[in-house]
């Protein structure tokens, strides 16, 4: 495996120091495609909701109650949740 520079660990490192407010910024973003989204492409939109609500280990009960209420109201409501807890 090649090595890495100082340079390239410092960015891995500060990756991985922030991974969660990636995370939830990445939410965000999924929030207002969504509220745009339609037929299959909402579909679409909820999988990456589902799957950076996974990667923020929010509980699989709430993920499934915001999957199945299909409300983006709801969803943003959590997103302003985990801002303030940041």
């Amino acid at each position: 495996m090649a090595e890495r520079s100082k340079y390239q660990e410092k960015i891995i490192k500060n990756y991985y120091e922030n991974r969660d407010a990636i995370g939830l910024q990445r939410l965000s973003e999924l929030v207002t495609e969504l509220y745009l989204a339609e037929g299959k492409a909402r579909e679409r939109q909820w999988k990456n909701v589902v799957g950076a609500l996974e990667k923020l280990k929010i509980p699989q009960s709430r993920i499934d109650h915001l999957r199945k209420q299909d409300n983006p109201a709801l969803l943003a409501k959590l997103v302003e949740e985990l801002m303030a807890k940041k």
